[in-house]
C-alpha cells in the first residue's frame, strides 16, 4: 500500500462532485465524463514525486464508459480511485468498473427507485390525507434527502476503504437488511396511502359525482393494464392533469 492510500483523501470534495455526476451525461459514455470529474480529486496524490503520466492516465480512464445508479456511483469512484493508488494494472482497473456497473445499477433500483422513494412519497401521500399540508411535503424533503446523502456517502467511504475487494461492501448485513425490508416497506406506505388520497380527493364530489370519480379512476387502471406497452402512468397522469386544468378553465 502506497503512503497516498493511508493519508487522508478529499472524499468530501468528490462528494460534492458526486451530485453533478449526471450533468455531462452522453449517449457515448453515459455517465463515464462526470465519474471522471467527481474521481480526480482522489487522483492527485498520483502527481507526487512529478509522476504526470499515472495521473493523467487514471483520469482519462475514470471517464471513459460507466452507467449504474447515480446514488451509488460513488462507490465505483472509491474503488477505481483506491485501485489506481494501489498500482493495479489499468486493465484490472477497467475491468472493476465494467464488473460495478450491472449490480450497483441493479441495487439501486431496489433500494432507491422501487424503494425507498416510494416509502417516503407514500409516507407523505398520508400526512396530506389526514390534514397535516405543508409539513408533511417539507417532512418528506428532510428524510428523503437525508437517506439519499447518507448513502452516497457510504458508498464513496467504502469504495475507497475496500478498492478491488469492493464485492465486500455489497455483502454488508445493513445494505442487506436494507434492501431485504425496502420492498415490503414501500408497498405498506403506498398500501395505506392509495385510500387516504382517495377518501382525500374525493372530499368535495357528493351523490353521482363521486360515482363519476370512481368510475374515471377505475378507467384509468383499466386503460393503463389494455395498453401497458404504451402508455405508462406518468403519461396518463399528465394527460389527466391537462384534462382537468382544461375542464377547470371552461367550467362557468
Amino acid at each position: 500500500m502506497s503512503d497516498t492510500t493511508r493519508a487522508r483523501p478529499p472524499l468530501g470534495r468528490t462528494l460534492l462532485r458526486l451530485f453533478t455526476v449526471q450533468g455531462s451525461w452522453d449517449y457515448e459514455r453515459m455517465q463515464g465524463v462526470g465519474m471522471g470529474v467527481a474521481e480526480e480529486p482522489l487522483l492527485r496524490d498520483l502527481r507526487r514525486g512529478g509522476n504526470g503520466t499515472a495521473y493523467h492516465s487514471a483520469v482519462a480512464r475514470g471517464a471513459h464508459f460507466f452507467n449504474a445508479h447515480p446514488y451509488l456511483c460513488g462507490l465505483a469512484v472509491g474503488a477505481t480511485a483506491r485501485a489506481e493508488h494501489e498500482g493495479l494494472p489499468p486493465e484490472q482497473v477497467e475491468r472493476l468498473r465494467t464488473a460495478l456497473c450491472g449490480p450497483l445499477g441493479s441495487l439501486g433500483d431496489r433500494l432507491v427507485w422501487a424503494g425507498w422513494l416510494p416509502l417516503t412519497s407514500g409516507l407523505a401521500l398520508v400526512g396530506v390525507a389526514l390534514g397535516l399540508g405543508l409539513p408533511a411535503i417539507l417532512g418528506f424533503l428532510c428524510v428523503y434527502n437525508v437517506g439519499h446523502v447518507a448513502l452516497r456517502w457510504w458508498a464513496l467511504r467504502a469504495g475507497w476503504r475496500y478498492g478491488a475487494r469492493v464485492a465486500v461492501a455489497l455483502r454488508e448485513p445493513l445494505l442487506q437488511r436494507a434492501t431485504a425490508i425496502s420492498g415490503p416497506a414501500m408497498a405498506l406506505a403506498v398500501g395505506a396511502a392509495l385510500p387516504l388520497v382517495a377518501r382525500f380527493l374525493s372530499g368535495d364530489f357528493h351523490g353521482p359525482w363521486r360515482v363519476a370519480f370512481a368510475a374515471v379512476t377505475a378507467a384509468g387502471f383499466g386503460l393503463l393494464w389494455w395498453r401497458r406497452q404504451a402508455l405508462t402512468g406518468l403519461r396518463l397522469g399528465l394527460v389527466m392533469l391537462a384534462l382537468a386544468a382544461l375542464a377547470g378553465w371552461l367550467w362557468p
